[in-house]
């Protein structure tokens, strides 16, 4: 029953999926997806919502900008205003991973005004993460791959021998596991492949300030510059985190409850960063009980 289209919109074509009818739930995937990795979400939350799943700006079948200040947050963040908007929607659900997870919680301090609920899964806020950069040994190793894919070889090393390097960074243990199946494999080459795309995906880590990864040793009055003035989120947010994961640890969310006022934390001790593609039954499960609460 998923349906396919595109939306013109902030100079780009969006391409995304959907299915059912009803109130708005958006899921926006991170690096390296696309939007089928929320396929089991957009079936089951399809049953009584609109689901709609893009493909974000740079990755698969949407637009693929070529200048690297066209991935900021501000871009990205009115990416998805205009395609609810698109849609004919004033206030949504949102539902996020990875780096979606970060445009979503940017996008929640911001536009607020359309969020009814948020949902985040293995994403850090902002000012944790920095924390966490800054003053965690553990997570700038963790975080150090960063640098790799901000660098001009990046797209080299990532595509050599048919994305075999990536898919083991990525995906190892769930294609190990059987999780990922053959055709899951050739759907990510396939996505990868279209022309850019690879390129888009990894110009998210280039548009960003990594300071805190490239200079952990700055100054107290400069750590505290970076992270002040961004607004506090008060509508209702569920974080849903896989305490497995080796890229984002679990410091990512000790403190949390200091920026949003109304949170709810699901932690799910035997998943990792991919929580979505190992429990995807659990993840429908918990964001279920947080959008009848």
């Amino acid at each position: 029953m998923i349906k396919h289209a595109y939306a013109n919109i902030n100079d780009i074509s969006l391409h995304y999926a959907s299915n059912g009818n009803g109130p708005l739930i958006m899921f926006l995937h991170g690096f390296p997806e696309y939007w089928k990795m929320w396929e089991i979400q957009v079936e089951e939350f399809g049953r009584d919502h609109l689901a709609v799943a893009p493909d974000m700006r740079g990755y698969n079948l949407s637009s693929r900008p070529q200048d690297v200040s066209r991935y900021k947050q501000k871009y990205l963040m009115e990416d998805i205003r205009q395609l609810a908007q698109h849609l004919g929607y004033e206030k949504f659900i949102l539902v996020a991973h990875d780096w979606g997870g970060a445009v979503a919680w940017t996008f929640a301090m911001f536009y607020p005004q359309y969020l009814k609920k948020l949902v985040i899964i293995n994403a850090p806020h902002p000012v944790i993460f920095e924390r966490e950069l800054r003053e965690n040994p553990e997570q700038r190793k963790a975080s150090s791959y960063m640098l790799l894919f901000r660098s001009p070889e990046a797209e080299i090393k990532l595509s050599a021998d048919n994305y075999a390097w990536l898919l083991n960074m990525a995906f190892g243990d769930l294609i190990r596991e059987g999780i990922l199946k053959d055709e899951d494999i050739e759907g990510y080459r396939k996505a990868w492949s279209q022309p850019g795309a690879l390129t888009g995906g990894l110009n998210y880590y280039r548009a960003a300030s990594m300071g805190a990864l490239e200079n952990p040793g700055k100054s107290a009055a400069e750590k505290l510059a970076a992270t002040t003035g961004l607004p506090g989120i008060n509508l209702p947010v569920l974080v849903i985190w896989g305490e497995k994961d080796t890229a984002l640890l679990t410091g990512c969310i000790r403190g949390l409850d200091e920026y949003v006022t109304d949170l709810t934390i699901r932690r799910v001790p035997n998943a990792s960063h991919w929580v979505v593609r190992e429990k995807p039954l659990l993840v429908n499960s918990l964001i279920r009980d947080f959008l009848e609460q």
